[in-house]
């Protein structure tokens, strides 16, 4: 728990009078100082949070369209030449469920811990102004590695995705080997790609950590990995819903 002790006195001028604490010049209210000088990290995070949202909505689309593909080729019936008479073409998929669930509590724990990382340095970031007044130190506080625990259940998470790949070519399911098997590599690939490119951000923000880079941008970083993560969280668990119907 951080606490308030005073560290030093208030400097003083030449004849002994108090000096006032820095202010940084003149804010204008609004997280700026004179001359802008100070960024506006507030505006900078919603217009963050805003792109974010732009760029999650093709990748919605994407999976989307998959599932419109997937509804309409599962009911999709071939014509027999030889027997005269039109047969499904659709074969049901028999999943590793056991790894698929594995996988899942995987993922799901590492939605709950990148949540842990955003309240961490939400709250590190609310506290920064009072680091800057003289004469106030929040002490030493020692933080859990929430966003390399993060990291490190996303490449499991994506290890695992390999383990069932193996083990659906085991039981004789392979990318080209037809609709149904195809539907399952390639989802399960399309997710995985953007998964990665969480873990990626979720390395950045490690990185910008260790180089000690501005509270407030780590801030930022951390918020937005935090929100896309959850979304593909979402999208594997929708994923999964759609893999019970393949598996009929």
């Amino acid at each position: 728990m951080a606490r308030l002790t005073p560290t030093s006195a208030r400097p003083t001028g030449h004849n002994g009078s108090s000096l006032p604490p820095h202010t940084g010049g003149g804010g204008d209210g609004r997280g700026r100082g004179s001359g802008d000088s100070m960024p506006n990290y507030g505006e900078r995070l919603r217009y963050a949070r805003l792109g974010l949202a732009v760029a999650m909505t093709p990748i919605l689309m994407l999976f989307i369209s998959f599932t419109a593909v997937y509804l309409i080729r599962r009911g999709f019936f071939g014509f027999d030449l030889n027997g005269e008479t039109y047969v499904r073409g659709w074969v049901p998929v028999h999943l590793p469920w056991l790894l698929l669930f594995a996988n899942t509590a995987i993922l799901i724990g590492s939605s709950v811990t990148i949540d842990r990382a955003r309240r961490g340095i939400t709250r590190e970031a609310a506290l920064a102004p009072v680091q800057s007044i003289p004469g106030v130190s929040l002490g030493e506080e020692r933080q859990f590695p929430w966003l390399g625990l993060t990291a490190a259940l996303g490449i499991l998470f994506l290890a695992g995705q390999l383990l069932v790949w193996r083990e659906l070519s085991v039981r004789g399911f392979h990318l080209t080997g037809g609709t149904s098997s195809s539907f399952v590599y390639i989802l399960t690939a399309m997710h995985g790609l953007h998964l990665a490119g969480g873990v990626l951000a979720l390395l950045f923000a490690l990185g910008a950590s260790l180089l000690h880079k501005n509270v407030e941008t780590r801030r930022i970083v951390v918020d937005v990995t935090s929100w896309y993560w959850h979304f593909m969280t979402a999208i594997w668990i929708y994923i999964l819903i759609l893999f019970t119907f393949a598996a009929q």
